[in-house]
């Protein structure tokens, strides 16, 4: 009794699109930004609705915001909202655009370089704010 071994022919391994691509990150990154960018904007509405209620309160949370952590909190949050703005124009136009898929990656690249741009001299100002206490 002969036997033949065969063995499968091996799979060419293909980059899934859900497994480090920077479109998944760029995703992951878009939801995680606008969840911060909601969330700071109900704690705003609250803290701000406060000065109806007892002005007093709401000068003495203001004066809590005034230290080096809120400082960089604010940083990020710059971060956050300006990366999601510019995301989300990359978002339309690979909806809206015809030729937008083809160009997807390449704008991913556009958009970090310009939020790189704009974060750098928008860093050194509020970082100069928050620790020399200029307003």
């Amino acid at each position: 009794m002969a036997t033949t071994t065969e063995t499968a022919p091996a799979r060419e391994r293909t980059r899934s699109l859900y497994r480090g691509d920077p479109g998944m990150w760029s995703w992951v990154l878009h939801r995680i930004t606008g969840v911060v960018t909601f969330f700071f904007l109900f704690v705003h509405v609250l803290d701000t609705a406060l000065v109806r209620v007892d002005p007093q309160a709401y000068n003495e949370v203001i004066d809590t915001y005034k230290t080096p952590i809120v400082g960089l909190m604010e940083l990020g949050l710059l971060a956050a909202v300006l990366y999601h703005a510019l995301n989300g124009i990359r978002v339309m136009l690979v909806d809206f655009w015809s030729k937008g898929t083809q160009y997807q990656r390449l704008m991913l690249w556009v958009i970090l370089g310009l939020w790189f741009v704009l974060m750098v001299p928008a860093a050194g100002r509020i970082l100069y704010n928050t620790f020399t206490g200029g307003h």
